[in-house]
């Protein structure tokens, strides 16, 4: 699973090729000892995350949805990824 972005201690990665456990377009986050899985609303769907860095997942996601969105259908039509910017 590519790293896809990394900011404040907050590791941001995707599948490549995942279950159709959660099959909507989503991340997975690492903060220390907590994981999550977050869609592109914002919205967690598994796991759990501190408020604080939850909060600044949610600025980041506003901030490139149309990146997320894309870097989602590549992932899936073409196994290639890319990288996106951290938030700062």
């Amino acid at each position: 699973m590519p790293v896809v972005s990394q900011f404040y201690g907050i590791v941001i990665k995707m599948h490549f090729n995942e279950s159709t456990q959660h099959n909507k377009p989503h991340l997975h986050a690492y903060y220390a000892e907590f994981k999550a899985s977050f869609d592109f609303d914002g919205n967690i769907l598994e796991g759990n995350f501190p408020i604080k860095q939850r909060k600044m997942i949610d600025v980041w996601i506003n901030i490139h949805r149309e990146e997320l969105e894309a870097l989602w259908k590549t992932m899936r039509n073409y196994n290639e990824f890319f990288k996106i910017n951290p938030l700062q």
